[in-house]
């Protein structure tokens, strides 16, 4: 692995290309050269047969230089590192500190790739890439780049997010999230998906810039005591079911709160049709006693204000006839 920090501060762990990968990436962008190489200079062959020797030489040298020399490096300027070699190898040119290289870069490689690899056959870049830690060669250390690897296996944790602790499940309910922006949604999407492969200072210091601002845009601060990437996770997993909802059903219950002294700062939610209320005993109905049906003999039995007689209380049941 080899830690690059970009612009953002954000320590990356990358997989620098090996001596095989890179030669065998070498070796199809010079067949590729080459071929175009052949095919023009036998275009100009026949267009130059009228000019004389002077001239067919230095049209030769100028063809040399455009196609086996400038080709690369346009090739690598266009598409930001990614050649016909390095593309089907997976590889990629970055500079150091991770971003897309620019013209400067892929013209201080192409005019050191010269004669590092075309007038000594590759041996001065094998031995400056089998002694560089990275594996760069002259022309990477010149001009600050860097070739990795794109192709990286998964390791199974790419685009999880991992979830929040049971004990902060809910408690953000009453959180307004609507002026969050999406872009600072993604950011901290991105984060969660990408943490570990962090540097862990770095981590922790841009997971408190990330947590600060969307506190910032709902207006309530971050509870004390809550690790910044745990307040994070809780504060999108709400986002998520508030989604859910709208798009699901609209008119289902909150999620509700985690269960009280399970070890850490507890929100209390605000007032409102998000809060969810404690649960109360269940209240027993009084049982109301059955009314004889009209006509029947309790009913006659009953007295002029519809109560039962003195002599026969009332049990709620008829009597048999």
């Amino acid at each position: 692995m080899s830690e690059l920090v970009t612009g953002e501060a954000v320590a990356l762990e990358l997989r620098p290309a090996k001596l095989p990968s890179r030669g065998l990436a070498v070796l199809l962008d010079l067949a590729a050269a080459v071929t175009v190489y052949i095919l023009v200079t036998l275009g100009l062959v026949a267009a130059t047969a009228s000019l004389d020797e002077a001239a067919r030489t230095a049209v030769s040298i100028a063809t040399f230089v455009l196609v086996l020399v400038g080709g690369p490096i346009l090739v690598e300027t266009l598409t930001h590192g990614r050649s016909l070699g390095k593309l089907a190898c997976g590889l990629r040119v970055v500079r150091d500190d991770g971003g897309p290289i620019r013209f400067r870069h892929a013209l201080v490689r192409g005019l050191l790739g010269v004669i590092e690899i075309l007038m000594t056959f590759g041996v001065v870049a094998c031995v400056a890439s089998l002694v560089s830690a990275r594996g760069r060669r002259l022309g990477d250390v010149f001009a600050g780049t860097l070739v990795v690897r794109e192709r990286v296996p998964a390791g199974g944790q790419g685009g999880f997010v991992p979830p929040p602790p049971p004990w902060l499940a809910g408690r953000f309910s009453g959180l307004d999230l609507s002026a969050v922006p999406d872009g600072l949604w993604l950011a901290v999407r991105q984060y969660l998906t990408r943490m570990r492969q962090l540097d862990p200072q770095v981590g922790w210091s841009m997971a408190e810039r990330l947590a600060s601002d969307v506190a910032g845009r709902t207006g309530a601060p971050v509870p004390p005591g809550v690790p910044p990437t745990m307040y994070l996770a809780a504060v999108l997993q709400e986002r998520q079911a508030r989604e859910a909802q709208r798009m699901f059903g609209g008119g289902g219950a909150p999620a509700a709160p985690a269960p009280s002294g399970a070890g850490g700062p507890v929100l209390a939610p605000p007032a409102g049709p998000a809060a969810v209320p404690p649960a109360a005993p269940p209240v027993v109905p009084p049982v109301a006693p059955l009314v004889p049906p009209a006509g029947s003999e309790a009913a006659g039995n009953a007295g002029p204000s519809g109560g039962a007689s003195a002599e026969r209380p009332a049990t709620g049941f008829v009597p048999p006839a």
